[in-house]
């Protein structure tokens, strides 16, 4: 994720503002955004590194499984992955196990950051589906105060960590090719109402792809308990 200092590179309708509690948002299809596909340098300023394409790069990501035995029984559900990422070493860790890894996620540099993905593969009306969790606001004044631009961020870096879990995941998605075509939900949780929704991003296999155009969303606001 870009340095939050790196919000002041944005344009006026990309800053944060801040609104009243409101109820969740419900997306039924993949959120309007268009990102720019210029093949420049990777890293060379906080500019390209926002506006740029989001890529991926093997090499920077480490994998651990948790509790699995991928000899005995590859690719067994449930299936949970935790994908933390270094600002300062630019690596990713991708932990895949049954459940969520919460000691992945302690430490004040996590706690402040928030930039972790969380997903877990579930079963719906009999359909395998993809639940993707990110945090955008709540918890301390400066995730509050930059909800905008790391909304922006997030949008913009999933689709590089969606192919993070599926080469992170190989066995699984070898032995179920199928899933390349199961649904991604991704879950923006917010304090402020615009950032606080359910996005339907489409067939894995599209959403790891990012998009140059941009399309309507469709939103519904549902009550939440």
């Amino acid at each position: 994720m870009a340095a939050l200092s790196a919000s002041m590179l944005l344009p006026p309708k990309l800053r944060p503002s801040l609104h009243e509690d409101q109820p969740i948002s419900l997306s039924l299809s993949r959120s309007s955004r268009s990102i720019s596909k210029t093949k420049n340098s990777r890293y060379v300023s906080p500019v390209m590194r926002l506006f740029g394409p989001a890529i991926f790069e093997a090499s920077k990501l480490k994998v651990v499984l948790l509790g699995l035995d991928e000899e005995k029984n590859p690719g067994k559900l449930p299936r949970a992955y935790t994908l933390t990422h270094s600002d300062i070493t630019c690596q990713l860790t991708l932990a895949i196990s049954q459940t969520i890894n919460n000691s992945q996620l302690q430490g004040w540099y996590n706690k402040l950051q928030r930039d972790e993905v969380v997903a877990e593969w579930k079963k719906v009306k009999g359909k395998m589906s993809l639940h993707v969790h990110c945090h955008i606001s709540g918890g301390h004044f400066l995730l509050d105060l930059f909800a905008k631009l790391r909304y922006y961020i997030f949008c913009k870096e999933l689709p590089v960590v969606l192919k993070a879990f599926v080469h992170g995941d190989e066995t699984l998605f070898n032995t179920c090719p199928q899933l390349n075509d199961a649904l991604v939900w991704v879950y923006f949780h917010s304090n402020l109402p615009e950032f606080n929704k359910v996005e339907c991003w489409g067939p894995l296999k599209d959403a790891m792809a990012p998009t140059s155009t941009t399309t309507t969303t469709t939103t519904t606001t549902t009550t939440t308990t």
